[in-house]
C-alpha cells in the first residue's frame, strides 16, 4: 500500500477489514480466501450486522486489495458491491448553525468555522498546514483531497484572526518541540526522499496539532500529527445538543450547509462545484434540490389555493 502511496488513512483502514475479514475465515472454516470465505464475509456484514452501504463496499475493496494483490488469488472474488442509498443531505438554516457555532470556543470554534465557512471535510482540515493557508489573499489550499486532488477554497474574512493566533500558537510550539530534538512533520513521500529536512519547518507544521509527540510509522521519526477526529466530533455533538436543534447533525453537515448556502447566495454550481472539490458536478447539483425553494418565489400550490 505504501509502494502505491496510498494515504495512511487509507492503510490503516483496510488493515482492519483484512484482519477482521482473517478472523472470520478462520473461525467460520469459509472455504480459505480464495475460496467463499470472501463473498460469505461481506454478505455477513449485510445480514448480520446490517452494516450500511458504503462501509459494505469499503470492506469488499479492502479484501480484494488482500487478496488480489497479497494472496495473489488466481481467480477473481467477485465480492458483492451494495448499492448506495439516494437520500438527501442534510442541510442547516444559517440560524441554526448560528445557534451550534454559539455553543463552542476555541480551536473546536475554529475548526468547524473552516467546515462551514470553506466548504472543508473534517479531514482535509485536519490535514491543513500552515503553508496552506493564505491571508493576502484570503483563501486555503487543500492538499492531497479526496480522490488525491488538490484544490483552492475560500478563507472566511471572520475566522481569519482566529487562525493567525492559531498559527502563532503553531509557532510557539514548534520553536519548543525543536529546541528538544523533535519539531518533524510527515512530509509526501517524493518530498521526503528528495528534501526530508523539510519537515522541520514551520510551513510544513500541521494547523491544528495534537498535545502530545507520536512516531511516524513510516520513518520512526517523533513530531506531532493533528488532533483526532473524534474530538471535533464529540464537540459538535455536545454543541448541537446544547443548542437545542432538533436534527441529526455531523461535521459532514456543516460541508452540506456551505453547499446549500452558497448556492442560495446565487454562486455558480460550477464555482461551488470546485470549492468543494467534486468529481462530478452531478454530486454538487444534488443541493439544488435542499435549497429553500421559498427563496426563489416558488409556492406550495396549497398557500395559492387559501389565498383564493
Amino acid at each position: 500500500m505504501r509502494a502505491r502511496q496510498m494515504s495512511l488513512r487509507t492503510e490503516e483502514t483496510y488493515l482492519r477489514w483484512m484482519e477482521r475479514f482473517l478472523g472470520f475465515a478462520a473461525r467460520e472454516d469459509a472455504g480459505g480466501p480464495c475460496g467463499t470465505a470472501a463473498r460469505r464475509f461481506v454478505e455477513d456484514l449485510a445480514t448480520r450486522h446490517r452494516l450500511s452501504p458504503s462501509t459494505r463496499n469499503q470492506a469488499a475493496a479492502a479484501i480484494s486489495f488482500l487478496l488480489r494483490e497479497v494472496v495473489g488469488c488466481p481467480e477473481d472474488p467477485q465480492l458483492p458491491r451494495a448499492r448506495g442509498r439516494n437520500r438527501l443531505p442534510t442541510v442547516l438554516s444559517p440560524e441554526e448553525c448560528r445557534r451550534i457555532m454559539a455553543e463552542l470556543t476555541g480551536r473546536n470554534h475554529l475548526v468547524v468555522s473552516l467546515l462551514y465557512g470553506s466548504g472543508l471535510r473534517l479531514a482535509e482540515a485536519l490535514h491543513l498546514r500552515v503553508k496552506d493557508v493564505s491571508f493576502d489573499p484570503y483563501r486555503l489550499t487543500v492538499r492531497d483531497g479526496k480522490g488525491g486532488k488538490d484544490r483552492e477554497t475560500l478563507l472566511p474574512e471572520r475566522a481569519a484572526n482566529a487562525l493567525r493566533r492559531q498559527i502563532e500558537r503553531v509557532a510557539r510550539i514548534h520553536e519548543t518541540d525543536l529546541e528538544q530534538g523533535h519539531g518533524w512533520a510527515r512530509l509526501p513521500s517524493a518530498l521526503d526522499r528528495k528534501s526530508p529536512g523539510c519537515g522541520y519547518e514551520l510551513a510544513w507544521q500541521l494547523v491544528f496539532p495534537s498535545k502530545t509527540l507520536s512516531q511516524d510509522p513510516a520513518t520512526g521519526r517523533a513530531g506531532r500529527w493533528h488532533i483526532h477526529p473524534s474530538v471535533i466530533q464529540r464537540a459538535v455533538k455536545d454543541a448541537v445538543r446544547r443548542s437545542g436543534v432538533a436534527q441529526h447533525v455531523s461535521c459532514h453537515t456543516f460541508r452540506h450547509s456551505f453547499a446549500s448556502h452558497a448556492l442560495r447566495m446565487g454562486l455558480d454550481v460550477r464555482l461551488v462545484q470546485e470549492l468543494m472539490g467534486h468529481k462530478d458536478l452531478k454530486t454538487t447539483e444534488i443541493y439544488l434540490h435542499v435549497v429553500d425553494r421559498a427563496g426563489y418565489g416558488i409556492r406550495s400550490p396549497l398557500d395559492r389555493l387559501l389565498d383564493d
